[in-house]
């Protein structure tokens, strides 16, 4: 039967200008997009950070039609709806990949819930929680790891490194972040280095001594 043949064809790989996915979004061919019949969230829900600091992950819906195609140019409004905080934009529109985004921060009404609407459309809703920011951050220099491998702390907070690592040469090397960057360790296989920062930004690091073990700062408000 034709059906079956085409079905054949399809699982075989022969290509036609038709496509054997169709126009629907869900096979091999290209996704046309109608016009859309839902948003959904593509990023940043259930994050927990630090009081007024932007979440590491910005929020995001994707606009899609009723073949779960990513529909472009879908104008989508964001709001508070509980918690104190701030978005970037309050008004975004989905890009070619049919995503609009916003950056989020919590104020000190944790928990927050954010509410991404578009016209018609039925609504998504984020949640996020923050809390105060650490205001000093320890790491722990083993062999051939730094833990944790990734810190938080509050501007004008300390971080100091502690070596475990049985007399083992290892340095904190700083590679990335807002500069000037503080300054590095010297090579020792005991003791400690310590660093206080107060500009904002991820900072990282490595040892030279030993590749793949490598480290950040992150500093934020």
């Amino acid at each position: 039967m034709a059906v079956a043949r085409w079905n054949r064809l399809c699982a075989l790989g022969v290509g036609f200008s038709l496509g054997c996915g169709g126009d629907g979004g869900g096979g091999t061919g290209p996704c046309t997009p109608g016009p859309a019949t839902q948003i959904v969230k593509s990023s940043g829900d259930g994050q927990s950070w630090y009081v007024n600091n932007p979440l590491p992950v910005p929020l995001g819906v994707t606009a899609r039609d009723a073949n779960a195609c990513p529909v472009p140019g879908v104008l989508v409004d964001w709001t508070i709806q509980t918690g104190g905080g701030g978005l970037s934009v309050a008004q975004s529109t989905t890009n070619s990949s049919g995503v609009a985004s916003t950056v989020d921060s919590v104020g000190s009404a944790s928990s927050q819930m954010v509410r991404a609407t578009a016209a018609g459309l039925p609504t998504q809703e984020f949640t996020a929680t923050a809390g105060a920011p650490p205001t000093s951050a320890a790491v722990t220099v083993s062999n051939n790891s730094f833990s944790p491998n990734a810190v938080a702390m509050q501007t004008g907070s300390t971080v100091t490194w502690t070596w475990n690592s049985g007399g083992v040469t290892h340095d904190v090397a700083y590679d990335s972040g807002p500069t000037p960057l503080p300054a590095s360790s010297a090579p020792q296989g005991s003791g400690t280095h310590s660093n206080t920062i107060t500009t904002v930004g991820r900072y990282t690091y490595h040892c030279n001594f030993h590749g793949g073990m490598t480290g950040s700062v992150t500093v934020v408000h």
